[in-house]
């Protein structure tokens, strides 16, 4: 390059006197996060809490940004950021692991909306590893099973999936048709499961299937490595893209006695642990909520339209307002229900609720912040359109918006429509 050519945006010009700059695109700084809380809603957690709450933001800053949008985009798993998640203790969730310290729902929460603040996939790596899987033998498994699986799970030493779905099954999961036929020493598996996190990655997999001893739904810690186990890696997906998930067959899988989830005795149990997942899948909501509103923020100020900043317009200010004002909406209501969850009395109604209220929000902010920088809210270097898409994927999972309707309905008349 000569001296007397300049470089902008990837463009390099060689003759920077005679072009005219102001064609060119600025560089738009996007990224820095903005302490958005107007209701006041987390000025008062701990300490504690607090400490989780910047650890993850600052890997978010430091690993996650700087990357992710190449990895997103090329459909790429980036397993060094899963690691670096285990190094930080970003993957369990908040499940109880032994020889590591609590941590309390509140915490788990907002780690949770940090981690979807960066992006969609990185906060799923966290509701698959520790929200699904490590809650699934939290709650189920015996205290040697939780010794010998959980320490390495919530390090990223040993990944874990949770099946559930099938094919032919997603909402009414309820009716999986995924056979265990029990035979000396154990059970041997049959069936299929689609959109499994981690299903092909070479670690466990927690399977929920029915038992042809008693038509009961039971829960098998199956290594991936077991003969008869294939995880397929699902390609060409629109959203959630730096995470692999898996299509799996189980042909005559044998699954040994001691993988067996003891407390796994039917799908009141898997139920249990969908409950505890599903609000941290309003947390992940806010935060991809957050993400779209300071983006348009940072936007608004730094991009010039008609001779001044696009802050400067009125309709654009409205828009603004109306996003802070959808985003304060969700943020007091995830911390209401993360108080009556921390205090043992959120109910299943009130989880969807939280839920099926912030992912319709988060659709909302994410959709007015995808309009406001036009043509550039689809580049992907420009965040948004990654929030635009992985917000789809999370107002879908653990539980469609329909079956959180169908859930608070009949709370709310004490009538089942399900059928």
């Amino acid at each position: 390059m000569s001296k007397d050519s300049t470089e902008t945006t990837g463009i390099t010009i060689s003759h920077p006197e005679d072009f005219p700059t102001g064609t060119l695109e600025p560089h738009y700084d996007l990224n820095e996060p903005l302490a958005t809380d107007e209701a006041g809603i987390f000025e008062d957690i701990t300490e504690e809490d607090r400490a989780h709450q910047l650890r993850a933001r600052t890997f978010v800053q430091e690993d996650v940004l700087p990357v992710i949008a190449e990895y997103w985009d090329r459909g790429e798993y980036n397993l060094d950021l899963v690691r670096r998640m285990g190094e930080l203790d970003l993957l369990r969730d908040g499940v109880d692991v032994p020889g590591m310290p609590p941590m309390s729902k509140i915490a788990a929460g907002l780690v949770a909306m940090e981690l979807s603040r960066g992006d969609g996939s990185i906060s799923t790596v966290s509701g698959v590893q520790g929200g699904l899987a490590m809650r699934s033998i939290a709650l189920c498994g015996s205290d040697e099973q939780k010794q010998r699986w959980l320490p390495d799970m919530a390090t990223g030493k040993l990944l874990g999936a949770f099946a559930l779905t099938e094919p032919a099954h997603g909402s009414d999961s309820i009716g999986l048709e995924s056979k265990a036929t029990p035979v000396e020493g154990g059970y041997i598996l049959n069936g299929a499961k689609k959109w499994i996190g981690n299903g092909s990655m070479g670690g466990i997999t927690v399977v929920w299937a029915r038992s042809d001893e008693d038509g009961a739904v039971h829960g098998f810690v199956v290594p991936q490595e077991s003969e008869g186990y294939t995880g397929t890696t699902m390609k060409a997906k629109l959203a959630l893209r730096a995470i692999h998930q898996a299509e799996i067959t189980l042909e005559n899988v044998f699954v040994p006695t001691e993988n067996v989830l003891p407390h796994a005795k039917s799908f009141r149990d898997t139920s249990a642990v969908l409950f505890a997942t599903r609000i941290g899948v309003a947390w992940a909501a806010v935060g991809h909520a957050q993400a779209c509103y300071e983006t348009a923020v940072h936007y608004a100020k730094q991009r010039h339209q008609f001779g001044r900043p696009l802050a400067a317009s009125q309709i654009v200010q409205e828009r603004l307002t109306r996003m802070l004002s959808e985003l304060t909406q969700i943020q007091t209501l995830v911390m209401a229900m993360a108080r009556k969850e921390e205090a043992g009395t959120l109910s299943g109604p009130q989880a969807s609720l939280a839920k099926y209220t912030a992912t319709r929000t988060a659709r909302q902010v994410a959709m007015n912040a995808r309009d406001l920088l036009g043509g550039n809210g689809i580049l992907m270097e420009n965040r948004v359109a990654r929030h635009f898409a992985d917000i789809e994927a999370i107002h879908t999972y653990e539980g469609t918006e329909t079956v959180q309707a169908l859930i608070i309905g009949k709370s709310v008349t004490g009538i089942s429509a399900y059928k």
